[in-house]
């Protein structure tokens, strides 16, 4: 029989076990106030962006044209890299202003526009001319996708895992074993390696079927990039789990990790023209070298040695991870 004394009773148990977490009841409160910052301060500005124009080596170029509003100018060193984002649509035009030159997409309703507000202050430049279709949103967005899958199973699955080990005194009975810190978190990363991998290429091929995903690159060299792209993202979830046994802390913990990633990574849109500011917090996140590196082997025919800063960045991210992990772990809890 329900007696309302016992429900109550529970009721305000767990009110009590909640607020005297000061960690947790810190973290819901500055957990939003967090996410309005983050907001504000990517999309503040005057107005969003209409046209996104390349410009070559931008440092040295003082067009008047660089100071019209609403378009976003983004810097290019590598004149075909530039022409491979104007051939997919997802620049408007290129401008080459030490050779006098510029590039337009007659494919392009958006480069036949800016192009029209271009000449105007032209100025002599010679028009050169590309073509190319735009390429499938759902292509150019897969990577993030599928990164973004791959960040919540690695750092959820490790994180949680770990602290449920010790809330229910598992840590505590392999301590008495001869197993080291090294040794469990080593196994814990290999173990949700195979699993994140195996469930990532199951989906991937599985959709592929449906929607006949572009792939301009090598399967092997997307294939790297996602083991040591994932790698990174279980070191960092090893990394966090490896003293609290507070899962309401680590949650905390693990969404402050995951919600800055999901929104500043290029997940959903690209980070070309984004604030500087914007741009050098996105580096700092393993899903952000992830899904660049993944992105520019699909859509752009990249090869390892093209995306060899984000192998390197990677790398790191996970041998400091995991020193950090294997130093900092606690079998019983804080202390």
């Amino acid at each position: 029989m329900f007696k309302f004394s016992r429900f109550i009773a529970v009721v305000k148990a767990r009110n009590l076990e909640f607020f005297r977490d000061k960690s947790s009841l810190g973290w819901n409160i500055f957990f939003p106030v967090l996410l309005l910052v983050i907001f504000s301060f990517v999309f503040s500005g005057e107005g969003r962006a209409v046209y996104k124009v390349g410009v070559l080596n931008q440092a040295e170029t003082q067009h008047p044209f660089l100071q019209t509003k609403f378009i976003d100018f983004v810097n290019y060193a590598d004149l075909d890299k530039a022409m491979v984002k104007l051939d997919q649509h997802e620049i408007d035009l290129i401008i080459d202003q030490p050779e006098q030159q510029y590039w337009v997409n007659e494919e392009s309703p958006k480069s036949y526009m800016v192009e029209k507000i271009f000449i105007y202050e032209a100025n002599g430049f010679q028009r050169m001319v590309t073509a190319g279709k735009p390429i499938r949103y759902l292509d150019w967005v897969l990577p993030g996708i599928f990164g973004m899958n791959m960040m919540f199973s690695c750092l959820f699955g490790v994180g949680y895992v770990i602290v449920r080990y010790r809330k229910n005194s598992v840590l505590k009975r392999l301590k008495a074993t001869p197993l080291s810190a090294l040794e469990f978190i080593s196994a814990q990363l290999l173990s949700r390696l195979f699993i994140v991998l195996f469930m990532v290429s199951v989906v991937y091929i599985g959709c592929d079927l449906f929607f006949d995903f572009i792939m301009l690159g090598s399967y092997l060299d997307l294939f790297i990039i996602a083991v040591v792209g994932a790698m990174s993202l279980i070191s960092l979830g090893l990394l966090i789990s490896t003293r609290s046994k507070s899962q309401e802390l680590v949650g905390g913990l693990l969404n402050m990790a995951t919600w800055p990633m999901m929104l500043l990574s290029g997940v959903w849109f690209s980070l070309e023209g984004a604030p500087q500011m914007v741009q050098a917090v996105a580096e700092i996140f393993p899903l952000t070298h992830l899904v660049s590196a993944a992105r520019s082997i699909i859509t752009e025919g990249a090869t390892l040695s093209d995306v060899s800063y984000q192998l390197i960045v990677l790398s790191v991210m996970t041998t400091g991870c995991l020193a950090l992990s294997a130093k900092l772990f606690s079998w019983d809890g804080d202390r």
